[in-house]
């Protein structure tokens, strides 16, 4: 395994450019099963998490051409409709071949996923949709077994917003007999991105209202082409860097109306930030101001932030309550950070921090995916060195994060783990 070196107290200044949405590409490259039309895809990121997914779309028998950016995927035909446990128990959103395994084979054997241990995700929801369309579903030794011999349009409402589930139920819907109408749905961009490559498939969807779209089932989809939206929380996660230890840094490709709640907090934060038409630069900030922060669904303020919130928090001037309420065990980073002399107390789904003046450079491990990204902005701004072990997690949704930074004039580097 590979770590992370980095020296603290540099001071970044440049511009980065923000790579294609990981959760974005990833159901976009499951929609390629809906059809035995060539899909191209562009501005494609070299992540873990995509090269999983084109292990478990080559297994599926899908042809794969992936040249630079662009990548072409054609599934002239499925070998068999199963995806199994060794190719999904690492990433979670493996599950997202369910809803068009369903909707193209009628039959689909998939194992219940995994991913970062941030706390219970699971998929009662998927489960409790496809039913509602007619699907039979059991559960069989780790595996969800769908036979879809009936696929039939129908009304439902999920009980609460599941990013995955609305991806899921939205494919499986598109080639279901009549009209589908699905409420509570997720709002996240990288839905709509998915909805937008449906659109060009062939699909007839239709927003009904802020949470609700209308689905009429089509018997056949065509291939597309696509160019991923560019990745929102790696976005928010180089603007943190910039305001934490930047003089000025410039986000190439960071789109604002993704990130209204992320940049408010930064407002309120007293970090100055300019609009431009390529992107949003930042400006370090003195001494940031503690701002309290609660999660939601999107358009509140994203999880998948938190952990990089509140590295920033760790050393700004007074205290400030973090609430998680998305995941119940997204604070393990809170024991690393306090590693580097960060004044963090957990009370159930909140922390309180109470900033300090100086960080200290420690041997810290990463437990997740966006927890490696704070530790690593942590280090940025500690005294002495850091060494960030269990980098994979890093690199199952950042792009050449260690050297984006190398880029704005960061000392870090990629070591062996026992180096």
């Amino acid at each position: 395994m590979e770590a992370l070196v980095i020296e603290g107290g540099v001071r970044l200044k440049g511009e980065v450019l923000v790579s294609g949405a990981k959760n974005a590409v990833l159901p976009i490259m499951a929609a390629c099963l809906l059809t035995d039309g060539e899909c191209v895809i562009r501005n494609v990121p070299d992540l873990r998490d995509v090269r999983t997914m084109l292990k478990l779309l080559d297994a599926l028998g899908v042809d794969i051409d992936w040249r630079g950016r662009e990548l072409r995927l054609r599934a002239k035909r499925i070998k068999e409709p199963v995806a199994p446990y060794d190719l999904v128990k690492t990433m979670r959103a493996s599950v997202l071949v369910l809803g068009p395994l369903v909707a193209r084979e009628r039959f689909a054997k998939v194992s219940l996923p995994g991913g970062c241990a941030i706390g219970e995700r699971p998929i009662d929801l998927h489960i409790k949709g496809l039913r509602q369309l007619g699907v039979e579903v059991d559960l069989e030794k780790g595996y969800v077994i769908a036979d879809a011999k009936r696929l039939e349009g129908s009304i439902f409402a999920f009980d609460k917003v599941t990013v995955t589930g609305t991806e899921n139920l939205i494919m499986a819907s598109v080639m279901a007999k009549g009209e589908t109408i699905l409420e509570n749905v997720a709002q996240e961009p990288e839905v709509w991105d998915l909805v937008e490559v449906l659109k060009k498939m062939g699909a007839k969807i239709e927003k009904l209202d802020v949470n609700a779209v209308r689905i009429e089932g089509v018997e056949r989809l065509s291939g597309f082409e696509h160019e991923v939206m560019p990745d929102r929380i790696e976005a928010a996660t180089f603007l943190i860097a910039g305001a934490m230890a930047g003089e000025e840094v410039l986000v190439r490709n960071a789109i604002k109306e993704h990130m209204v709640a992320v940049l408010t907090k930064l407002s309120e934060c007293g970090v100055r930030m300019e609009f431009l038409p390529e992107g949003i630069k930042v400006y370090g900030c003195d001494r940031i101001k503690a701002v309290d922060m609660e999660t939601f669904p999107y358009p509140g303020f994203p999880t998948d932030v938190q952990a990089q919130y509140m590295a920033m928090m760790c050393i700004a001037k007074g205290t400030s309550v973090i609430t998680e309420n998305i995941f119940e065990r997204r604070f393990m980073h809170v024991a690393e950070l306090r590693r580097m002399g960060a004044d963090i107390t957990v009370e159930g789904k909140r922390a309180v921090v109470r900033g300090v003046k100086k960080l200290k450079g420690a041997p810290v491990m990463a437990s997740d995916l966006r927890a490696s990204s704070s530790l690593v902005l942590a280090a940025l701004v500690a005294e002495g060195n850091s060494k960030v072990s269990r980098i994979y997690h890093l690199d199952r949704g950042y792009e050449k994060f260690d050297e984006k930074l190398r880029k704005l004039g960061a000392r870090i580097w990629r070591v062996k783990e026992d180096a």
